[in-house]
């Protein structure tokens, strides 16, 4: 099967309060009498063209406003891709940008940790994942696969003079994020020495080295980075263009058995990431601009495994 995580950046619909549109001759994507848009059309064809590509059999997307715009995007756009379930459960982000998932296998259940507290003293936000930490569980033909999808706090800081400054104070709330994830990982697996079929996924928003928010993740004893099997130069996943800078965000951790019984790398997609990125040099969608339009900021990146 093949796996894949991908921050779709603002999947989003908006009220069509321009258009005098008659939400009734609608197709049913209306809510309380208004009619909605996906944000930028143009775009979302080319994010829909960057899903299309990697054609993955479960992906775990970040981003995505509600289960009725990922509903609508996937019938529009990626019909014939079967991807026959969908999930999403909305939590606290102020953007209104949640995790989500798209499978073609059974979805068999989920649990949420939307209403985890924070343990940061004197914090201003109380939910510890503003965009979840979602569970989810399915049937991959008779296999168990456990997923846990996440999008960690931004580095993003209007108040730090630089990209380093606002990532050493954003610090905190990634660092209780990621050990969060690794207690939950704990409780479930660490009594039968993480033997199983669970992958820890999604936009963890920090990335590897000196002062990076993840290192009990990135030296879990059950958990195996994959894009770290690729050479150190090709393991960059998001493009900054404001500092030109390109850094590995996403990431696929396989539990300790699954990555022992699949010795294959991972693959970076960036046939959407804006022209601007220069360090890129393959093949793009031919809709890509210099900075925009884009399928997003980010690179999906899939591997396909083989399950216990």
């Amino acid at each position: 099967m093949r796996i894949a995580t991908f921050n779709c950046e603002n999947l989003f619909a908006r009220y069509k309060f321009k258009k005098n549109v008659d939400p009734t001759a609608l197709d049913g994507f209306s809510i309380n009498n208004l009619a909605f848009d996906l944000l930028d059309e143009d775009e979302k064809q080319i994010t829909a063209k960057a899903i299309s590509e990697v054609n993955a059999d479960v992906i775990a997307l970040m981003e995505v406003e509600n289960l009725t715009i990922l509903d609508r995007f996937t019938s529009k756009y990626m019909k014939k891709l079967g991807y026959k379930e969908s999930l999403l459960i909305d939590s606290h982000d102020p953007r209104g940008i949640d995790v989500a998932l798209l499978s073609k296998y059974p979805i068999i259940s989920a649990r949420t940790h939307r209403n985890d507290h924070t343990e940061i003293p004197k914090s201003k936000w109380p939910w510890l994942f503003s965009r979840d930490c979602l569970e989810v569980l399915l049937d991959i033909d008779g296999k168990p696969l456990t997923l846990y999808i996440n999008h960690f706090k931004s580095m993003l800081d209007t108040k730090a003079k630089n990209s380093e400054e606002a990532r050493t104070n954003t610090k905190p709330k990634r660092f209780e994020q990621a050990k969060k994830v690794a207690e939950i990982v704990d409780s479930q697996w660490k009594d039968i020495d993480y033997n199983g079929n669970f992958i820890v996924l999604g936009d963890l928003n920090d990335y590897p080295g000196e002062g990076t928010s993840l290192d009990i993740l990135l030296n879990h004893p059950g958990l195996v980075n994959v894009v770290e099997r690729l050479p150190a130069d090709e393991q960059w996943t998001h493009f900054y263009a404001k500092a030109k800078e390109y850094k590995q965000l996403d990431y696929i951790f396989l539990s300790k058995s699954l990555a022992d019984e699949n010795s294959g790398k991972p693959e970076i997609m960036r046939k959407g990431i804006a022209k601007k990125a220069v360090k890129y040099t393959g093949p793009r969608f031919a809709e890509v601009g210099n900075k925009k339009p884009v399928a997003s900021d980010h690179a999906t990146v899939y591997m396909d495994i083989e399950l216990s």
